[in-house]
């Protein structure tokens, strides 16, 4: 027996002894991953995913959410897991699962649900893809066809000959299987959502509140990661027939409670909550840390709770912002110049402001690959000492690029200073605020009623799930802004 020949027998007896029982088909499939590494998977991207977000501090909406994911749990495929359910504190329209039983739910997508319906079924489609072990089944296969495009290239010379044909095919092979795993999820969604009492036709209704706020799409259907909206509408709607059907439940027997939910999220801070920072014009505002910087015109601004970052249309620089560790100058400089490993080319003492600072410029290596040559990064670095805290500026971009964007990096981080005007110290952040219609009358009116801009009407005919011309009956609650 030739290497070669040895080497595919181990490979087939791995994947032989390496199946397991998929708890939501019932099937043996390849695993590479226990459910203790699963749920280990899980625990180490929580805490990161709660950096980024931030936590929204709402008691009795956790307490609402954690009810119905313990009830929905407990009828799911795997009910023995310890699911956490977290709300993040983004204005995102969002709501996904990690391995292991991790849910989270921004406060964007909790203010477009407009009933109890509509967040179970969103609720069942994330617990779906815990239960159906989607991360697990996602990492298998791409560990699999990479281990059969390292066979094929040894074993193989055709094959070696055709690499990048196959590479294609594997690729679409795994975007297929997602858009699979989306379906079932929403199969998932569907049954647990209906053995929990809801009318899962809300959730079907939902995907067209997706669709309204994503817009029309250019990518084809067999190009997304998701299935199409109109065929995912249809099924869900198909679905939720044969569910209630199968448990014998009349219409009146399955609930939506509309309003319950509306007046949970009575209140509820909706787009941006400016405490955390806000953009207007090309300025950076921080009321509660009380400071401002100016950023270039067109560059786009991504602020989370632990670092803000801006970046150019092109892509050819970052600037980046975070708080040191340290409250002393040359301690946090040599943190930094330590844990970048940065081979610093200039250092010198400065003023911001009125604030004192240092500037560093510093070049970094990236790891060369495929016997290329090392990349280097060269970085513009300030560190601001302000109010008892030390700001680090990071302005970087490839060290043939450096200096056409200097200007702008160093314009950014000299332009940091406190913020005093009291228009932006006392901004308010936006809540959702549930009015009832008093007669019957058109959407569009009550929200005119309740001065909501005209600029505005659409986005607030999308939050309520409703058409501007859509009668209001008289005594319906519905969405307005504060």
């Amino acid at each position: 027996m030739n290497r070669l020949t040895f080497l595919s027998i181990t490979f087939i007896s791995i994947l032989l002894f390496s199946c397991a029982r998929n708890p939501v088909t019932g099937k043996r499939e390849l695993s590479f991953i226990s459910e203790k590494q699963e749920i280990a998977m899980g625990q180490q991207a929580d805490p990161g995913i709660v950096q980024s977000f931030g936590l929204y501090e709402d008691p009795e909406l956790q307490a609402f959410i954690n009810e119905k994911g313990a009830e929905m749990a407990a009828v799911s495929h795997r009910p023995h897991l310890d699911y956490d359910f977290k709300i993040l504190d983004s204005p995102v329209v969002n709501a996904f699962a990690l391995p292991g039983g991790f849910v989270y739910f921004t406060r964007g997508i909790l203010a477009h649900f407009n009933n109890e319906a509509e967040f179970a079924g969103v609720l069942g489609h994330e617990i779906g893809h815990i239960t159906a072990k989607h991360s697990v089944r996602q990492q298998n296969s791409q560990i699999f066809s990479q281990a059969i495009m390292i066979g094929g290239v040894v074993l193989s010379e055709d094959f070696r000959n055709y690499a990048d044909v196959a590479n294609q095919g594997l690729g679409l092979l795994l975007l297929k299987n997602s858009r699979d795993h989306e379906s079932e999820s929403d199969k998932l969604g569907v049954e647990y959502s209906t053995k929990i009492g809801y009318d899962s036709h809300n959730m079907a209704n939902f995907f067209q509140t997706l669709k309204r706020l994503s817009g029309e799409s250019s990518i084809p259907s067999f190009m997304s990661t998701h299935p199409d909206p109109v065929d995912r509408y249809n099924k869900v709607h198909n679905l939720t027939d044969d569910w209630q059907s199968k448990l014998n439940l009349s219409p009146q027997e399955v609930v939506t409670n509309r309003n319950d939910y509306l007046k949970r999220i009575d209140g509820l801070i909706y787009g941006s909550d400016p405490k955390q920072g806000f953009v207007e014009g090309n300025s950076f505002y921080h009321p509660v840390l009380r400071f401002v910087f100016d950023y270039p015109q067109g560059w786009t601004l991504n602020n989370a709770p632990s670092q803000v970052t801006i970046a150019p249309q092109d892509g050819k620089a970052l600037l980046l912002m975070t708080l040191a560790q340290s409250q002393d100058l040359a301690t946090a400089k040599s943190e930094v110049i330590e844990q970048n490993k940065l081979n610093v080319i200039e250092t010198q003492s400065a003023n911001v402001n009125g604030n004192n600072a240092i500037k560093l410029i510093s070049e970094q290596s990236q790891t060369a690959q495929n016997g290329q040559p090392a990349e280097v990064i060269r970085i513009l670095t300030y560190l601001i000492q302000y109010d008892n805290r030390i700001y680090i500026f990071h302005g970087m971009s490839k060290q043939a690029d450096f200096n056409a964007y200097f200007g702008n990096l160093q314009a950014t981080m000299n332009s940091f200073k406190q913020l005093t005007d009291p228009q932006f110290l006392n901004r308010e952040a936006e809540k959702i605020k549930i009015v009832t219609s008093q007669t019957s009358q058109p959407l569009r009116t009550i929200l005119v009623d309740n001065n909501i801009p005209t600029e505005r009407l659409e986005e607030l005919a999308i939050i309520n799930g409703m058409e501007l011309t859509d009668q209001v009956p008289q005594g319906m609650m519905i969405k307005v802004i504060d």
